[in-house]
């Protein structure tokens, strides 16, 4: 399944992400902050940000806030979205530790195609359809081994 010609980078992901989560929490995203969370500099930041712009997924204005456009906005939660089922995967399915599903989640957001996102939301789906506290016997198995092949 193609994701289409305009297809971002992780990186250019990564940094409608950060944005996405800036102008959640405090309401605008500054480059300063940007370039902290991404752990970069400003200037970085700045280029970025141009190409960004130049594909119509924000406004920057020099000095200024930097805002998702729709588009922009649109991108950014598909992003989200993709990182919150690959945490709950790797976290609550394979259960690796929250730290380690949280980076392996971030690698592998960009990489995952529509296809696999859209099945794994619908495992999640099934998995939420159960009756309260049915618990699949595979992950309850599958927890048992975990156990047992730590302790060797």
């Amino acid at each position: 399944m193609s994701d289409g010609p305009e297809k971002l980078s992780g990186n250019m992901e990564d940094y409608l992400e950060v944005i996405h989560f800036l102008s959640g929490a405090k309401g605008v995203a500054r480059v300063g902050e940007i370039a902290r969370l991404m752990r970069v500099k400003s200037p970085s930041v700045n280029a970025a940000l141009k190409g960004l712009a130049g594909r119509g997924l924000v406004v920057h204005q020099k000095y200024g806030y930097v805002t998702l456009t729709p588009a922009g906005s649109k991108q950014a939660a598909q992003v989200q979205e993709k990182h919150d089922v690959l945490f709950f995967f790797l976290a609550r399915v394979l259960m690796l530790d929250p730290e380690a599903a949280g980076r392996e989640a971030c690698a592998i957001e960009h990489a995952i195609s529509q296809g696999t996102h859209a099945r794994l939301v619908q495992f999640f789906k099934f998995l939420k359809v159960l009756p309260e506290g049915a618990k699949p016997k595979l992950l309850e198995d599958f927890a048992r081994y975990l156990k047992k092949s730590e302790k060797h």
